[in-house]
């Protein structure tokens, strides 16, 4: 039985690519999440009108793969303590936000995120959001396997 994770740290496509790595990764989408309008396209969610972030939703086997090692490539791929942006992207949809789907990884990423900012690595404090998930809606089909198919050279992170 496989679970779901959705996670937004900057522009999707680097997310993407990097929980694909990960044995016990079943799938990863790049869509949107934590926003207001239903359906969004990628022109709706730059507009910065929508308040949805640029997120990856990941299926794993929980057999293969733990929340918490989820967690930890998480932080380390982008910025936790930067604001609405991530490296040269800027806006509300490249925010660091983990969206939970139980009460169980709820805790586990709050108890992460505390681990994290007590552990000193950042001199700022940890900015990223830990959310109920609402509604993924999958982004466009050129945003799905990206750098795949357009290498890394086309990612802004």
């Amino acid at each position: 039985m496989t679970e779901i994770a959705t996670f937004g740290a900057g522009c999707f496509w680097g997310v993407e690519a990097a929980f694909r790595r990960l044995p016990g990764v079943v799938d990863v989408a790049a869509g949107y999440s934590g926003g207001h309008m239903p359906n969004p396209t990628y022109k709706d969610v730059c507009s910065h009108t929508t308040g949805h972030a640029e997120v990856v939703q990941v299926t794993f086997d929980p057999q293969k793969i733990s929340y918490d090692q989820l967690l930890d490539l998480f932080w380390q791929i982008h910025n936790p303590t930067q604001v609405n942006r991530q490296g040269p992207d800027v806006g509300t949809q490249y925010r660091s936000a983990i969206f939970v789907h139980s009460p169980e990884q709820k805790a586990i990423a709050e108890k992460s995120k505390a681990a994290l900012a007590a552990g000193g690595k950042f001199q700022r404090p940890i900015a990223t959001e830990i959310t109920t998930a609402g509604p993924f809606y999958r982004a466009e089909e050129y945003h799905q396997k990206y750098l795949e198919k357009h290498g890394a050279a086309s990612c802004h992170f």
